[in-house]
Formats: C-alpha cells, sequence, structure tokens
C-alpha cells in the first residue's frame, strides 16, 4: 500500500471521528453529563471507533486466515487499512484532549495514544507486522463494554441489572482480550526474536511492557470500583442488620 493511500485513510479517518463528534453534540445528553459535556462526546466517539474496529479486526482475520500464521509479512489490503484508521482515529483523540482537557488528567492516555500511533505507524508504512498490529486491536472488543460502562456512570445509571451486567462482561472481556492478548503478544515477541529486527523489537517490547503496566493498573481500579467497593457495601448492611 502506497504512503498516499496511509496518508488518505488516515486522513480521512481523523474528518469521520470530528464528524462523529459532531453528530454526538446534537443528540439529546444526560442531564447529568452536561456538567462535562466534552467528556461524554469524547467517551461516545471512542465508543463509535472501538465498536466498529472491533468488528474489522476479527474479519481480518475471518477473511484471511493465513495471516494469523504470519503476523509479519501477510496481511491484506483489508486488515492494513484497519490499522490506518485507528491511526487516524487515535490522531484524532490525542488532538481532542490536548485541546479540551488538563494535562495532569490526560498525561497517562496521551502517552498510550503517541506509543500506539508510532508502533502502528511503522507497521503501516513499512508493510510489516500489520497482523501484529491487527491482533492489538482486538483489545477494542473489551473497549466496547469499556466505554459503555463510562457512559453510563456519566448517566447516573452506575447501579441496576444493565451496569451490573455491562460490568461482569467488561472485566471478563478485559482479562481475555486485553491482559491475554498482551500475553500472547509478548510470547509471540520472545519466540520470534531471531526474526524481528533489534529496533522493532525494542520499541515493540517497551510498548508491551508500558501497556502491560497500564492494563493492570485499570483492572484494579475496575475491580475495586466495580466489585470490591460494592461487596465492601453488603457486607457493611449485613452487619447493621
Amino acid at each position: 500500500m502506497e504512503v498516499s493511500s496511509v496518508i488518505l485513510t488516515t486522513g480521512s479517518s481523523v474528518v469521520f471521528f470530528r464528524l462523529v463528534n459532531a453528530g454526538v453534540r446534537k443528540l439529546p445528553m444526560p442531564e447529568s453529563a452536561c456538567r462535562n459535556a466534552w467528556k461524554w462526546r469524547n467517551i461516545a466517539t471512542s465508543f463509535v471507533h472501538s465498536f466498529i474496529t472491533a468488528i474489522w479486526a476479527v474479519l481480518c482475520f475471518f477473511l484471511h486466515p493465513q495471516m494469523a500464521e504470519d503476523l509479519i509479512e501477510t496481511h491484506s489490503v483489508f486488515s492494513h487499512a484497519l490499522v490506518s484508521f485507528s491511526i487516524g482515529y487515535f490522531i484524532y483523540d490525542f488532538c481532542d484532549m490536548v485541546f479540551n482537557q488538563k494535562l495532569s488528567q490526560s498525561w497517562e492516555l496521551l502517552f498510550h495514544h503517541l506509543v500506539v500511533i508510532t508502533c502502528f505507524g511503522l507497521s503501516v508504512l513499512s508493510c510489516h507486522y500489520v497482523g501484529f498490529a491487527v491482533v492489538a486491536l482486538l483489545v477494542e472488543i473489551n473497549s466496547v463494554f469499556l466505554h459503555l460502562r463510562q457512559m453510563l456512570r456519566m448517566a447516573s445509571i452506575a447501579k441496576g441489572t444493565l451496569y451490573r451486567v455491562n460490568s461482569m462482561i467488561n472485566l471478563g472481556t478485559y482479562v481475555v482480550f486485553r491482559i491475554n492478548t498482551l500475553a500472547w503478544m509478548t510470547r509471540w515477541l520472545v519466540l520470534n526474536r531471531d526474526k524481528v529486527p533489534l529496533l522493532a523489537y525494542t520499541l515493540g517490547s517497551v510498548g508491551m511492557a508500558i501497556m502491560t503496566a497500564m492494563n493492570i493498573v485499570l483492572f484494579y481500579r475496575l475491580l475495586r470500583s466495580d466489585f470490591l467497593k460494592s461487596s465492601t457495601r453488603e457486607t457493611k448492611k449485613e452487619k447493621e442488620m
């Protein structure tokens, strides 16, 4: 795929998500979310990206199963376009946070986005490790429920069956599509050390280490917020009875 095609796909993606954000602005917003309208629009836009990417990533392996056997060189135009499309989203979201949120509140995500943009950018420009990047995008399956959780909390629906079911699915998909996927990717990188150039290996190793640390911290926060705290409250109620 030519550089011009990568730029066109990535640029179109940036514009697409800008339009999605503008469209969300025109939709009704929960009264409780009006206190931070920017965050609501940002999360809703991220939800759209996750939903599209989750389906797209699964289709990449379903339509081109050979890619699973060779994550370095084998890929389709369809999978290459997915990675370029996601670069566009991360560029858009990076700029959205820079212009609308304090650095002290967003530095972790900004750093995450820089790492992803760099790794994915090298992949699409060199046409190598596209399959590896698509595997990384399988985490977006979990992101669908992660973003939905944030939206439910902002809409003051942090209690009830819907939130509880989403929390359980969110935690389950987090383990399968984030923690397990990152562990598998790290293992693949180590086993294929001889096939990967030093620069790519170093960049991949550092990226995996950063993502793993961030995901472990986030997993603990989710577990504490949605399960440990609720269990503590139930225990206190039982003691009071």
